[in-house]
C-alpha cells in the first residue's frame, strides 16, 4: 500500500455536434465534431450549451471570471450530479467526458472567493432515461456510518500488524532466514489490506512502506526503511545481524501508528476517493514489478490490495446501492481479478517456499501477464465513478 499523488477525480459532460457536408463529388464529407465550450463566470453559469444531447459527450468549460470555480451538472428535478469539474482556474478551460441521460438539467457554478458563490445556469430538458452514471447527491451524514464502520476495520488491522510485526522482529533477531521471510509476507500483507487509509497516516506510511525512489543511496540510504527494507536484505543475502536494525525500526514505527491512530480521522473523501486509488497503485506499482525488492510477492500484495477494496465497498454498500447502477459489475469484475490471481499461488518456485507461493510478476508468461492487466484496467474503469458519487456534498434546495 503506498500514497500516490491524490488524484482529482474529474468526471464532466462534453457536447459533440456534427454536421454533414456535401462534397463536390456529391457524397457526404466526414463529420466534423464543433468544439462547445460553455462559459462558467461570477455573473453566468452555463452559458453556451447549443447542442444538448444523450449519450457520451465532451464539454469545454472556459471560466471567464476572477475566481476558480467548480461545475457540476445537475438534474434540477431529481438533484442527481451527472458530472462534476472542480476548480477551474480563472483565464482557464478543460474538458472532460460524461455519459449524459434524459432529464432537466442545469449547469451548477460554486465560485471561491466571491459574494455570489453558488450559481445555477439555465435549464435544459433532454428526452430519454437517465444515465447510469447520474447519482443523487451523498451528503457527510450519509458517509458518517461507513467511515466508523472502515475505522473499527482498519483498528482491527493494526492489531494483526502489529502482532506480525513483532514475530518479524523477533525471527530476524534469532538468525531463522526462512521463517523471518515467511514472517515479512504476513506482516507486509497485513498493512497492504488496510486499502483506504494510508493517505490518513501521515507519514507513517512513507516510513512503513516507502521505496527508494527519489533517494540518492538507493536501497542503501538511511531513509529507506519499512518493509522494503526489509524484504531487500531477506532478498539479498544481508546478514539478519545486520537487518536487526531496520526489522526492529519497522516494529517500533508500527506501534507508534497503533498508538496515534486513535487520534487520526479517516477523511470523509477518502472513502469513495481510494475504492479507485489502491488498485490504481495495484497496476502501476505490483503489475509491472516496481514494487518488489527481491520476494517476488507482487501478487500476493495485489490480492491484499483487493481484500482492502472489497472491505471500502462494502461499507459504502448502503450508498452506493441505489446510487450505482454499476455496482454489481464492479462487484463481478472484482472477483474474476481476484480469482486470476489465485491462479498464480502456490506456483512458487521448487526449494522456495518463503516465496509465499506466489508467482513473480517477472515470472509471468505474456499472455497470463495481459490477461491480468486487462482484467484490472476493466475494473478500474467500473471503480472509477464512486469517487464522484460518494464525494460528500452540501445540498442545495
Amino acid at each position: 500500500m503506498r500514497m500516490g499523488p491524490v488524484r482529482r477525480i474529474v468526471v464532466a459532460v462534453a457536447a459533440i455536434s456534427t454536421a454533414t457536408v456535401a462534397s463536390a463529388c456529391g457524397h457526404p464529407a466526414p463529420a466534423k465534431p464543433v468544439r462547445q465550450v460553455i462559459d462558467v463566470s461570477e455573473d453566468a453559469c452555463g452559458q453556451g450549451w447549443t447542442d444538448p444531447h444523450t449519450g457520451q459527450q465532451t464539454f469545454y468549460f472556459r471560466n471567464t471570471g476572477s475566481n476558480p470555480t467548480t461545475v457540476d451538472l445537475i438534474d434540477v428535478r431529481t438533484g442527481a450530479i451527472s458530472a462534476e469539474v472542480p476548480d477551474i482556474g480563472p483565464n482557464t478551460t478543460r474538458g472532460t467526458r460524461v455519459d449524459v441521460g434524459g432529464g432537466t438539467f442545469a449547469f451548477r457554478c460554486a465560485l471561491e472567493g466571491s459574494d455570489n458563490a453558488l450559481i445555477t445556469g439555465p435549464t435544459v430538458t433532454i428526452a430519454g432515461p437517465p444515465a447510469a452514471s447520474a447519482a443523487a447527491p451523498v451528503t457527510p451524514e450519509d458517509l458518517y456510518g461507513p467511515d466508523k464502520r472502515y475505522v473499527d476495520y482498519v483498528a482491527a488491522g493494526l492489531t494483526r500488524l502489529a502482532a506480525d510485526t513483532d514475530i518479524l522482529r523477533d525471527t530476524v533477531d534469532r538468525g531463522d532466514l526462512a521463517t523471518a521471510r515467511t514472517a515479512w509476507l504476513t506482516a507486509h500483507l497485513d498493512y497492504e489490506r488496510l486499502g483506504a487509509a494510508y493517505d490518513a497516516f501521515g507519514d507513517y506510511d512513507g516510513k512503513l512502506d516507502g521505496r527508494t525512489d527519489g533517494l540518492a543511496g538507493g536501497a542503501a540510504d538511511p531513509q529507506f526503511t519499512g518493509f522494503h527494507r526489509v524484504e531487500y536484505g531477506l532478498w539479498h543475502g544481508e546478514s539478519l545481524a545486520t537487518l536487526a536494525g531496520p526489522a526492529d525500526q519497522l516494529a517500533q514505527d508500527v506501534h507508534g501508528l497503533v498508538a496515534d491512530f486513535p487520534d487520526i480521522q479517516v477523511p470523509l473523501l477518502d472513502l469513495g476517493l481510494r475504492t479507485h486509488e489502491i488498485l490504481e497503485n495495484t497496476l502501476r506499482f505490483e503489475m509491472t514489478g516496481d514494487a518488489d525488492y527481491g520476494s517476488g510477492s507482487s501478487l500476493a500484495t495485489a490480492a491484499a490490495n483487493v481484500t482492502g477494496t472489497r472491505e471500502l465497498l462494502t461499507v459504502l454498500d448502503p450508498v452506493l446501492r441505489t446510487r450505482y447502477a454499476r455496482l454489481p459489475q464492479t462487484m463481478t469484475w472484482l472477483n474474476r481479478f481476484e480469482a486470476l490471481l489465485e491462479t498464480h499461488h502456490a506456483n512458487a518456485p521448487a526449494g522456495d517456499p518463503a516465496s509465499g507461493a506466489w508467482t513473480a510478476v517477472s515470472a509471468l508468461s505474456p499472455s497470463d501477464r495481459q490477461r491480468l492487466n486487462g482484467t484490472l484496467s476493466q475494473l478500474l474503469e467500473y471503480l472509477a465513478p464512486i469517487a464522484t458519487i460518494c464525494k460528500p456534498r452540501k445540498t442545495f434546495q
